[in-house]
């Protein structure tokens, strides 16, 4: 199905792509601006650009056969496809320092993302080397729940953890229980994945925390911070109606008891309560004094360096091998190399003109609202942060409204397939053989309600921010 995919988006992006190209205005003028786009068209440079991308994505999809790590073709990628940037950019009369420019303007993006992450990510870290969520794992297999009840409560906690843990890591914590107290169910525990996943994915929705993708929107300036709450019940949708149809397949059976008695790790409570602090800052510093949300997640980082200090030093439960270094270390690099692969590479079709011309295609000819739903709908399979990303480079004219509902889809979107998120792909590695692409892909038509649902939610409640611009804007 992946290859059948790829083959289907490298005809797109060689049919499609050029003949808009080649159907505007050609033109060899590079905006007066420091970063916008030329117009590659035909120009066999730009065919090349657009097919190494495609390929090092379709190596992306095809990681969970290849087993090799998603960001090195897009970062090989990348690199390749800057390179046909500086071959092709002298007869467009792009100079050196239009170029450096172009590539500092993408370094910019990708470095205060990189940080607000890289500050997260290990807080995350840190918070599982002190066993927080171990014990939250242990309390809930032994809470005696039966196998509905823990169904609902591992999908109820992944909503509300999403927004603050990212989804891969709520969806690995809540994946831990369902395995610990199913055992061999194989029904149940594709319910409970599934169900994990349209939680987790749902939940970081409506939150700046939540998800790669709100991040880039909140730091982009679309949608302020408090704003992303408009989408707290499109989000429920999006969640309880998939949920609600697969709970009447769950038994209602008891699980065997498990006796297990993790404890927390000296300094948990107190990194939790940095935590908080810490995100408290980073939407203080935003919104009081307009400083990007890296600078108050990097301080809130320093203050966890310095706590980790005191309890290896100062500490009369003195652990020396807590170090914060450790968890900057064990951070999803992969995931961060990724980030740096996808802003390059397409930042440099935009360079090329390809995204101006498709976002002419799309949002200029099929309207905002179908296009934002197909774009989440496609996120399924693709993953949702190039999808953003190139969304936030086009930046097409859009309203508040416009703004939450991509927000939404591209969040919800990968739902559909186990493939389409983060969340999905590490429940298959640890309920591998028992969690499936095609045992999810059973419950797809359940998964599409939630999704329709969410959007009519969205459509029902937030109506009245219709053609009010977004702070982007």
């Amino acid at each position: 199905m992946k290859r059948t995919l790829s083959a289907f988006i490298i005809f797109l992006s060689c049919t499609v792509f050029p003949v808009l190209a080649f159907s505007s205005e050609n033109s060899s003028d590079v905006s007066h601006e420091a970063v916008h786009s030329i117009y590659a068209g035909w120009a066999p440079m730009g065919i090349v650009a657009i097919i190494i991308f495609v390929l090092s994505y379709g190596l992306v999809l095809a990681e969970e056969y290849s087993h090799m790590r998603k960001s090195k073709p897009v970062m090989l990628g990348a690199g390749l496809i800057w390179i046909c940037i500086g071959i092709i950019a002298p007869s467009y009369g792009v100079t050196h320092d239009d170029m450096h420019a172009a590539i500092m303007h993408g370094l910019e993006e990708f470095a205060a993302l990189m940080l607000f992450l890289l500050a997260a990510m290990t807080y995350i870290s840190s918070l599982e080397d002190r066993k927080v969520f171990e014990v939250l794992k242990d309390k809930l297999v032994q809470a005696g729940l039966s196998l509905r009840q823990l169904f609902w409560a591992t999908g109820i906690i992944a909503f509300f953890l999403s927004p603050i843990a990212d989804n891969m890591t709520t969806s690995l914590v809540m994946g831990a229980v369902v395995m610990a107290v199913a055992g061999n169910d194989k029904k149940f525990i594709t319910l409970a994945c599934v169900n994990i996943v349209c939680a987790a994915n749902a939940g970081g929705a409506f939150s700046p925390f939540g998800d790669i993708t709100t991040l880039m929107v909140w730091q982009a300036g679309n949608v302020e911070f408090f704003e992303f709450f408009a989408l707290f019940l499109p989000s429920v949708a999006c969640f309880i109606v998939p949920a609600t149809i697969m709970s009447f397949f769950v038994s209602t059976d008891k699980p065997a008891p498990l006796e297990k008695n993790t404890r927390l790790r000296y300094g948990a409570k107190t990194i939790i309560a940095l935590g908080i602090f810490t995100i408290a800052m980073a939407i203080s510093l935003e919104q009081f004094f307009g400083l990007p949300p890296f600078l108050g997640m990097m301080t809130g980082m320093s203050l966890l360096m310095i706590h980790a200090w005191f309890v290896r030093h100062h500490s009369k439960y003195r652990d020396n091998n807590y170090n914060i270094i450790d968890n900057v270390a064990a951070a999803e690099w992969d995931t961060l190399l990724f980030f740096f692969g996808v802003i390059f590479s397409v930042s440099g079709l935009a360079f090329l003109g390809y995204l101006e011309l498709m976002s002419n295609a799309l949002y200029g000819h099929m309207g905002d609202s179908v296009t934002n739903i197909i774009l989440g709908v496609i996120s399924a399979l693709i993953d949702n942060i190039p999808i953003m990303f190139a969304v936030l480079t086009m930046d097409p004219q859009m309203d508040h409204f416009q703004w939450l509902l991509i927000t939404l889809t591209a969040g919800v979107g990968g739902s559909l397939l186990s493939i389409g998120s983060a969340a999905g792909v590490a429940l298959m590695g640890t309920a591998r053989g028992k969690y499936t692409f095609f045992g999810h892909l059973k419950w797809t038509p359940v998964i599409a309600l939630g999704y329709a649902a969410g959007i009519a939610v969205h459509f029902m409640i937030n109506s009245h921010l219709m053609g009010t611009l977004s702070g982007g804007h």
